[in-house]
């Protein structure tokens, strides 16, 4: 994917977080910390369409941002993004820690975090993030090691990237 295509969809996410949208797409940043020997990655995703998967997936009533959202949703959270979104660095599957989410206009943000990681040359990652719910759904990838910068675009039909460093 070429550059401009890549800054044209990273600026869209954000414009479009103020409208009710048409567009299915989410955005994972993927950052190789190598003095704190971490991989950080934060995933954006359309509020509405996260609380949909969660709320048929698990039968519950999110009301995400409301006074009447449900206390505990960070365990539906932390279920979803085990089952949908799945990290190997260097050939070997990675759990991650989930650290919070925060709420920005329409848009969640999952913080999330893999630590023990001294280098990477690969990233392999499969995210199936909201792919069940809606055919058109695209997952951007965006990877930092060092100084160098990959991304990848995923979809319904491919899940699946490999990134190399």
């Amino acid at each position: 994917m070429n550059i401009k295509k890549i800054f044209f969809l990273l600026f869209l996410i954000p414009l479009l977080s103020f409208y009710t949208h048409k567009y299915y797409l989410s955005l994972t940043q993927i950052e190789f910390r190598s003095e704190k020997q971490v991989v950080q990655i934060i995933i954006n995703v359309f509020m509405n369409d996260i609380e949909t998967a969660l709320n048929k997936d698990y039968n519950i009533d999110l009301r995400l941002h409301t006074k009447k959202e449900l206390k505990n949703n960070d365990v539906y959270f932390i279920e979803y993004l085990n089952k949908n979104l799945q990290i190997n660095i260097d050939k070997t599957l990675r759990e991650f820690n989930y650290i919070g989410k925060e709420y920005e206009g329409d848009l969640v943000y999952f913080y999330l975090e893999i630590e023990n990681i001294r280098e990477v040359q690969t990233i392999e990652i499969e995210n199936k993030i909201l792919t069940n719910y809606f055919s058109e759904q695209k997952n951007l990838i965006k990877a930092k090691v060092g100084k160098k910068n990959k991304s990848v675009l995923l979809e319904t039909s491919n899940t699946k990237g490999l990134l190399k460093f």
